[in-house]
């Protein structure tokens, strides 16, 4: 019984990891189109570079949680 509520925890972070990527991905082309167009509003990509480092952190978060740790 516990075995299978590791695996549906570990089922669930990398649903959200995939989810998070994703996210991380659109924010990305958005911040290259708004570089792409002429004046950027530099307050907005701020914003958006901002959201884009804490989505990331949240990846590099989940992604060791995923990995076992590896005793050297």
């Amino acid at each position: 019984m516990n075995i299978s509520s590791e695996m549906n925890f570990e089922e669930m972070l990398r649903v959200k990891l995939e989810v998070l990527k994703r996210e991380h991905r659109d924010l990305d082309e958005a911040i290259s189109a708004l570089e792409l167009s002429g004046r950027p509003d530099q307050l907005t990509l701020r914003r958006l570079k901002k959201q884009k480092l804490s989505l990331k952190d949240q990846i590099v978060k989940f992604e060791d949680q995923l990995i076992p740790d590896i005793i050297a």
